[in-house]
């Protein structure tokens, strides 16, 4: 059955804006420590659905975290699914495996994603 689940997670079709939940509790100190929402922002043509990780971006509510120039704000919508205000991080970029990940129905819109890339890119100097 285990076997079973992780092809199935490894096979997920996710896509750019999609936010999912990610399982970090077995961090180490200094990095997230639990179980979090985050935005996918890779291309998903340029990877394999059966390609094993993810790249993301995670949510946080708490504004302390969110540099202002390298964060998003993002309102709740029917869409997102958010029940308060919070921030695209995109400053905390990451790869995930897809083991950690458990997708959801919600969703930023092409606007923000774009605007999240676009806050990667100064991020890690390209703007």
């Amino acid at each position: 059955m285990g076997h079973a689940n992780r092809r199935a997670r490894e096979s997920l079709s996710l896509s750019a804006g999609q936010i999912v939940l990610v399982d970090w509790r077995d961090a180490l100190p200094k990095e997230p420590n639990k179980r979090r929402p985050a935005v996918v922002v890779q291309d998903s043509d340029l990877f394999d659905e059966t390609y094993p990780n993810l790249i993301l971006v995670p949510l946080a509510e708490d504004p302390h975290l969110a540099i202002a120039d390298l964060s998003l704000r993002i309102l709740p919508t029917a869409e997102n699914g958010c029940t308060k205000p919070c921030f695209a991080l995109a400053h905390h970029v990451t790869s995930a495996s897809k083991q950690r990940v458990s997708p959801t129905p919600s969703g930023i819109d092409g606007t923000e994603l774009a605007e999240i890339r676009r806050l990667i890119g100064v991020a890690i100097g390209l703007d």
